[in-house]
């Protein structure tokens, strides 16, 4: 059967792809992706032909992919972090559904939950969740909710999209709202460009979360009661040490 891998690349650096990451980009004809994400590979296959579309035009991407797997190539949709963590991996099942059958198979890669929380220690180290701050798909209020229902239950959290041009105050009430139910001394870090050139990282109370300028390049963590710094590491002790 035609194929269609939906490729999670990890942060983006080809010593942070897994192995099946790589086997699916081998065997496939074609490159199919965001720019910024394809640009990530096509260094690794110079020789394979690249499909591309800029931000915001999610559907034609992918109705590219499904059409060249349909006429019988092998296709990689590349996606940034996880194929299936605010990826392709969803849009693709949908719009299969329009056309001749393809063997979809959706390749996991490591999400910048789990790559940026390595930068900063060990934030993720109890029960956490994710919530990108971008209304672009999801209307403000429900962020909203979810926001306070993650600070009312002491989650730890990573936020996607924190910020950008259109969104420059997202983070900041994003914050005011975590600080509902949190304390303002919570241990909170953010990393920037993660596994690439120019990473950068900083921890921070999150009542100073809310003053930082960060963009769509970052990710941020929001810490539970029990996060601690240690020996300049973000760290969230899940109660081994009650067992000592």
């Amino acid at each position: 059967m035609k194929k269609l891998f939906v490729v999670g690349l990890g942060p983006g650096s080809a010593d942070q792809m897994t192995a099946q990451a790589r086997a699916a980009l081998e065997e496939s004809d074609v490159l199919c992706g965001y720019t910024v994400y394809t640009d990530l590979v096509v260094p690794l296959y110079p020789d394979k032909p690249v499909l591309t579309t800029p931000m915001r035009k999610e559907i034609d991407r992918c109705r590219m992919a499904l059409e060249r797997a349909a006429g019988g190539e092998t296709v990689a949709m590349v996606c940034s972090g996880d194929a299936g963590v605010y990826g392709m991996a969803c849009l693709i099942y949908q719009l299969a559904q329009d056309y001749p059958p393809v063997d979809i198979v959706v390749v996991p890669g490591v999400t910048a939950a789990l790559s940026g929380a390595a930068v900063l220690g060990a934030p993720l180290s109890h029960d956490f969740c994710v919530i990108s701050l971008s209304d672009l798909l999801t209307p403000w209020e429900l962020i909203e909710k979810r926001l306070k229902a993650a600070a009312e239950a002491d989650f730890c959290v990573a936020l996607y999209n924190p910020a950008s041009h259109k969104r420059a105050d997202y983070l900041q009430k994003a914050c005011d709202i975590l600080l509902t139910a949190k304390k303002p001394e919570t241990v909170c870090g953010w990393v920037r460009n993660i596994g690439r050139e120019g990473q950068e990282s900083k921890l921070m109370a999150l009542s100073e979360l809310r003053n930082e300028q960060l963009d769509m390049f970052c990710t941020v963590f929001i810490g539970n009661e029990k996060t601690q710094t240690l020996n300049g590491k973000m760290v969230t002790p899940r109660g081994y040490e009650a067992k000592l």
